[in-house]
């Protein structure tokens, strides 16, 4: 499904924020679709290059159908960058750019089962060729690791009563009173009628299955552990005055980014002493200087404009953070 479109959320914003020098070697984290590596691609010279990685193995064919020199493309996780550089032999890098979010063929491929709007078997994996299905793992996990799960990635308050009825429709299906959960209409439609059942509120406008698919797909795809990897190993492969762009959809991913950030740039978060007003913090937290030791520069936190979410409506969420490996 190579030909199905996709707009790069923060395209040209990304791209303006990391290509710093025409001749540079840059990594796309996420190619997908090789929307923010064309970009790229065409504001770079001749001697420049672009590493691409990705998870999905439809995106190989992306980047062959791109057909330039100096792109190299490799299915694998972006937490395997670091081995990937040494088997090229590339000690520093001048770029990254990263964009978590899953990408428009992703969901509305109905075959790879990570939207509920698509009836599909209920995969979610972003390599479909490696680990558990959804399905599969729904078929033998605990209610009270169900629960966590729920919980902690798709910050679902209603984890309880969802993890329940997915493990009592398990059992009835074991009885043979039901079928197994297979299908991804068939896991929205349990969710939609348990929290029905129990009066639960949802958020306007927001399918009452979004946070649980959320929470299967984060926790399948080890997407929060790979993600905390690419912030570790990053800032230490960038060139004094590279750049790392990480463009998040959700809280989850984007305090990650943050702290980390906050963190490599020697900026940890202060705690309000007790007594002490927000006027005398706030001042407090403006003579905070910056460690010797540290790696990066904060350079900004961008959102989409109104234009951007005109065109492709998943940007509404999308916050982008920019840092800088200092000199």
């Amino acid at each position: 499904m190579v030909g199905t479109a996709h707009v790069s959320v923060l395209l040209k914003e990304a791209v303006d924020a990391i290509c710093l020098r025409p001749d540079g070697v840059y990594v796309d984290a996420t190619f997908g679709r090789g929307g923010h590596s064309r970009e790229l691609l065409s504001r770079l010279g001749p001697r420049a290059r672009v590493i691409a990685l990705d998870r999905d193995p439809s995106a190989a064919q992306a980047a062959e159908a791109l057909g330039d020199a100096r792109l190299t493309f490799s299915h694998r996780p972006f937490s395997q960058l670091p081995e990937l550089l040494a088997e090229m032999g590339i000690s520093d890098i001048d770029g990254l750019i990263a964009d978590l979010g899953v990408s428009s063929p992703q969901l509305d491929e109905a075959q790879r089962g990570f939207s509920f709007r698509n009836d599909g078997p209920l995969d979610m994996r972003m390599d479909p060729t490696r680990g558990l299905s959804a399905a599969q793992w729904l078929a033998h996990v605990e209610a009270n690791d169900l629960e966590e799960v729920l919980r902690e990635y798709g910050e679902e308050r209603h984890a309880r009563a969802i993890a329940g009825a997915i493990v009592a429709r398990r059992e009835a299906a074991t009885r043979g009173e039901e079928k197994p959960l297979e299908r991804t209409s068939e896991l929205a439609s349990l969710v939609e009628q348990t929290l029905r059942r129990s009066r639960a509120s949802r958020e306007p406008g927001q399918h009452p299955a979004t946070r649980t698919f959320q929470a299967l797909r984060i926790y399948l795809n080890q997407e929060l552990e790979e993600l905390d990897t690419l912030l570790r190993e990053v800032p230490r492969r960038l060139r004094p005055g590279g750049r790392m762009a990480v463009i998040s959809f959700h809280s989850l991913e984007d305090r990650r980014v943050k702290q980390a950030f906050r963190e490599a740039s020697g900026r940890a978060s202060l705690p309000r002493p007790a007594g002490m007003g927000r006027q005398q913090f706030g001042l407090l937290t403006q003579l905070e200087t910056q460690k010797p030791s540290a790696l990066l520069n904060v350079v900004a936190r961008i959102r989409p404009s109104r234009d951007d979410i005109a065109l492709n409506p998943r940007a509404r969420s999308a916050v982008m953070r920019v840092a800088e490996r200092r000199a």
